[in-house]
């Protein structure tokens, strides 16, 4: 299931549907089904590109946001408010349909998140913010861990960096 069609979104590019389709998404997965309350729309979508993965049939199956060199993310932690300093761009709020996991969809969202840092930000390292738990995922894309585990939201987090020539 890996053949869905990618494209790439500015904000000024996302008609109504494609907008709700992924905030829903975002929604279903991060808030319901992970049970944690956040302020998902963190006022930082509209300087990102977004990434949406889409089946023959039209259904949003995946998800990925590029936040550019300079954008940065509110981190809410039990500490307090931090934002993480990395000079290059993110990825962030990656996410999968609960019905298409299993299927690669994560994987070449990111890989095609990394091709797209590389050819407008090239020579700059990329870095997220994984869950805990999710941080070999991400390791075997090339990413290593770049600060201690932190509480964000109720859920333990690691800030990764990936190296640019990585």
């Amino acid at each position: 299931m890996t053949d869905l069609q990618w494209r790439w979104y500015a904000w000024e590019q996302l008609d109504p549907d494609t907008l709700y389709g992924f905030l829903r998404l975002r929604s279903e997965i991060f808030v319901v089904e992970q049970n944690c309350v956040f302020p998902d729309m963190d006022g930082v979508d509209p300087r990102c590109t977004h990434l949406c993965g889409r089946d023959a049939q039209g259904r949003l199956l995946a998800y990925l946001r590029l936040l550019p060199p300079g954008v940065e993310r509110a981190v809410h932690t039990v500490e307090g408010e931090r934002a993480p300093s990395a000079p290059g761009p993110a990825l962030g709020r990656l996410v999968v349909h609960a019905d298409a996991r299993g299927k690669g969809l994560a994987r070449a969202a990111m890989l095609e998140g990394l091709r797209i840092c590389a050819f407008r930000y090239g020579g700059q390292p990329v870095s997220l913010s994984a869950q805990r738990h999710l941080s070999h995922f991400y390791a075997s894309l090339g990413f290593r861990e770049a600060s201690e585990p932190y509480l964000e939201d109720g859920i333990w987090h690691v800030d990764m960096r990936r190296d640019a020539a990585a």
